[in-house]
């Protein structure tokens, strides 16, 4: 499945009855001023941004799944990429130009790698991409690699962010706003309704298309905001208020938070990487009375609570030491720890919450300091901590290896990664889709620079209305025409009490 999600998931353990859990919304730190970054996050960034700088094949722009293993490109990692160059720009890490090159080298390769139904031979069909594509030709890379709703999604959102940032009057410049628009316009969103208004995750050659569809909440607000945007092949409102229908399941109380649920914390990331959530709402989050983004902030705190509680009894879990997402791990095996049969595994989603999740006492940095602008109170001390007590053996050259597990210490092989005596299993890779939430958080939250950029996309904006979005930065366009009066003066209403409590 696209992003690392599984579809045979176990139940963690739980917290007791509803009746029984107090709901204390944590303290909102805008309130009295965001906390100070530490210089190791300069360092991270710059480290991290290298990352997509050194490893992207500079012959096609084709970023790799993963180094040092790097056994295939994955077109999300290349959204990522697409955004993380700009990033460079800022920091004065590369230049512009340099930038451009490299913006323009991937924009063109993807515009003009073949697509069509064949099983071979392809970069996607229907101007989407396949998941994994090999570094070199930008083929499909094996048949068991799916043509990718969600996946593209995330290679889009990048295209679409190069469009607005690279806006000067320029030849090249206007040569990425002409290639990302044609991108993003051939795109045939309703091809992947095969049981509308829901989109489907993806399609193969071989079997047609994957029967399960895009409900519940999580990483697909991305899809469906973009499927709702396209002048060309758009999908109707329907989808997003079918989607949005199926949250229910997922909306309760998990570890003194009440809040829409989705266990791996990516799911509360990937989205707001590109789109700033705050202070606009859809049908679904005026009812709750929150925006999105705040409800990736009560999941980043109940991510801690679940680590401090620790149910599972792992080794290293603790207020600084937390973060369940889709990321490597040791092996698929099952072996005793403290007495108990438990189940490892290699790559997969993990997480804690109110639906199904995983937790093999695997950490993935990237589900901290991803969620820094959510909650920078807690990710700060956490990026610290990381690094003060893992860092010798799990910070590199491009920032955090992928995970570790301190709980991991069996003689047995592995799939990836290395026992480090007396510390447990620790990653060998670098995962991209893991690498673009840590460098591109942190460039939100020291500026909004990803956000702000998005905010001059018509399409992003286009997206968001059509998906109901009101409110906050999106007023001014309702305002000028969008709504009538009298529905302005209840959002208007409606947002001024959008602030979250404090306990």
């Amino acid at each position: 499945m696209a992003c690392g999600r599984e579809q045979q998931q176990v139940e963690p353990p739980r917290p007791g009855p509803i009746e029984e859990v107090v709901v204390t919304a944590p303290a909102d730190p805008r309130a009295v001023g965001p906390p100070e970054l530490t210089p190791l996050f300069a360092d991270i960034e710059k480290r991290t941004f290298q990352f997509f700088w050194d490893t992207t094949n500079e012959a096609n722009g084709m970023t790799p799944d993963r180094f040092p293993s790097r056994p295939f490109a994955s077109i999300a990692a290349i959204g990522f990429a697409l955004t993380a160059y700009p990033v460079g720009i800022e920091n004065g890490w590369i230049s512009r130009q340099q930038a451009v090159d490299r913006t323009l080298l991937t924009l063109r390769f993807l515009r003009d790698a073949r697509q069509g139904p064949g099983a071979r031979g392809t970069i996607g069909h229907k101007g989407f991409f396949y998941h994994f594509l090999d570094m070199q030709s930008g083929h499909r890379y094996e048949p068991w690699v799916e043509l990718s709703s969600v996946d593209t999604g995330l290679m889009m959102m990048g295209v679409l962010f190069a469009q607005s940032y690279y806006d000067r009057d320029d030849a090249r410049e206007q040569e990425i706003r002409d290639i990302a628009e044609a991108l993003y316009l051939r795109v045939e969103w309703p091809w992947l309704q095969q049981r509308p208004p829901l989109i489907s995750m993806g399609w193969y050659p071989e079997n047609g298309f994957i029967e399960h569809d895009w409900s519940g909440y999580d990483e697909a607000m991305l899809v469906y905001i973009l499927a709702l945007a396209s002048p060309t092949h758009p999908v109707e409102p329907e989808a997003w208020t079918q989607w949005t229908t199926t949250y229910d399941d997922s909306w309760g109380i998990y570890q003194g938070q009440e809040y829409l649920s989705f266990a791996p914390q990516f799911g509360h990331q990937y989205s707001h990487v590109w789109i700033d959530f705050r202070g606009i709402r859809d049908a679904y989050m005026r009812g709750r009375g929150i925006d999105y983004f705040e409800n990736s902030r009560r999941a980043t705190y109940a991510q801690r609570s679940y680590a401090i509680e620790n149910p599972m009894g792992w080794a290293g879990y603790g207020a600084d030491i937390w973060g369940l997402t889709a990321s490597d791990g040791p092996q698929r095996t099952e072996q005793v720890y403290d007495g108990t049969p438990r189940e490892f595994r290699h790559y997969s989603a993990r997480g804690a919450g109110i639906a199904v999740a995983f937790d093999d006492g695997t950490i993935a940095p990237t589900a901290a300091i991803g969620s820094l602008p959510f909650a920078p109170e807690l990710v700060i001390p956490a990026a610290e901590a990381l690094h003060a007590n893992h860092g010798e053996y799990l910070y590199s050259s491009y920032g955090f290896l992928d995970a570790f597990n301190p709980s991991f210490n069996y003689d047995v092989p592995l799939k990836t990664g290395r026992i480090v005596p007396g510390k447990g299993w620790v990653a060998s890779d670098y995962i991209g889709i893991d690498q673009g939430p840590i460098l591109l958080m942190i460039a939100n939250y020291r500026n909004g620079f990803v956000w702000e950029v998005m905010k001059r996309n018509a399409h992003i904006r286009r997206g968001l209305e059509r998906a109901g979005f009101r409110g906050g930065w999106l007023g001014e366009a309702q305002v000028q025409g969008a709504m009538p009066a009298a529905e302005t003066e209840r959002e208007t209403e409606d947002d001024a009490v959008l602030e979250p409590a404090t306990p």
